[in-house]
């Protein structure tokens, strides 16, 4: 009976992760693609563009809320002080992350952005090691190294420093920590970010329209595409949060992947970005990297489901 009791557990485990990495599968895939999305957005402030994402997916959270029955457990979730404080420190770093790709999309530079979703698997490996103390072998550290090198080359090779991918791949790893700490469900905790970040958005929409430059109302296709941001960015924020409760860092990092060659694909591909010998030198010690790190980690679970 315990033997048969065991292997229930195992299997619910087993069936909890399946559904964790499914969720962050299909998460990574629509993130991927949202720079055709955000291209159509091209002539509307980054910044009002933020300030649209955040309040309609509000919107869409609070409708699911309140179709659940649940809007008490979101007060309560905001009450407690210290949980307060990480909500509001993960409302901080998603939003700048939401900024800065908008950012890349609208001045071409998406090629950069899908650097920096590149590099977040092996930021989430540091994290992993330094913050949750998870163990790396001596290959795994090779490829963070590598990774590296590429950030300098690339730093030389153009005279200037990646900084939208090196700030894209800081804030979506600390937001990936900060929510993996939180005891909350995915839609109560992704909902109170957003909270805190409302009147931040509001301010700039009142600013906006004040000047008489608010895009929203002015014509039909950007009221729609402003509005469906919101499930745009509220449907994969849902699932990453569902998904980070049930894997680990190493194993969130190695589906990321999907994100980051969706995005090059759009870059290069669609929009006709440029990729010069130093992207290609960068770009090639990153996968590179990546195929290192994920050798390792696909070993690691083999020995670990034997």
């Amino acid at each position: 009976m315990l033997a048969l009791g065991g292997k229930a557990g195992q299997s619910c485990a087993m069936t909890e992760t399946l559904r964790g990495l499914l969720a962050l599968l299909i998460a990574c895939t629509v993130w991927g693609l949202s720079p055709i999305f955000y291209k159509l957005l091209d002539h509307v402030p980054p910044a009002e563009v933020l300030a649209h994402r955040a309040l309609w997916s509000l919107v869409f959270f609070v409708v699911v809320l309140a179709v659940q029955g649940r809007l008490a457990e979101l007060r309560r979730a905001v009450s407690d002080r210290r949980r307060a404080v990480t909500l509001a420190i993960a409302a901080v770093m998603i939003s700048i992350n939401w900024f800065f790709f908008i950012y890349s999309v609208q001045i071409g530079r998406t090629t950069e952005a899908s650097l920096g979703y590149y590099i977040f698997p092996l930021v989430a490996v540091l994290i992993g090691r330094f913050w949750f103390h998870e163990e790396l072998g001596r290959w795994q550290w090779v490829a963070v190294g590598l990774a590296t090198l590429a950030v300098v080359i690339l730093t030389v090779g153009q005279g200037v420093a990646p900084w939208i991918s090196v700030l894209l791949a800081a804030t979506f790893g600390l937001y990936g920590a900060i929510k993996k700490q939180l005891d909350m469900g995915p839609v109560i905790s992704v909902t109170s970010e957003i909270m805190f970040f409302l009147p931040v958005a509001l301010g700039i929409l009142v600013m906006a329209h004040g000047q008489g430059q608010g895009q929203f109302g002015v014509t039909a296709q950007d009221t729609l595409l402003l509005m469906a941001s919101g499930i745009i960015t509220a449907a994969p924020l849902i699932l990453f949060s569902y998904a980070t409760r049930r894997v680990r860092m190493s194993t969130a990092g190695l589906v990321q992947y999907v994100n980051p060659t969706l995005q090059f694909f759009c870059a290069v591909a669609v929009f006709g970005e440029p990729f010069s010998i130093w992207h290609q030198i960068a770009f090639t010690l990153i996968w590179t990297a990546l195929a290192i790190y994920s050798v390792q980690a696909l070993r690691a679970e083999a020995r670990a489901g034997a």
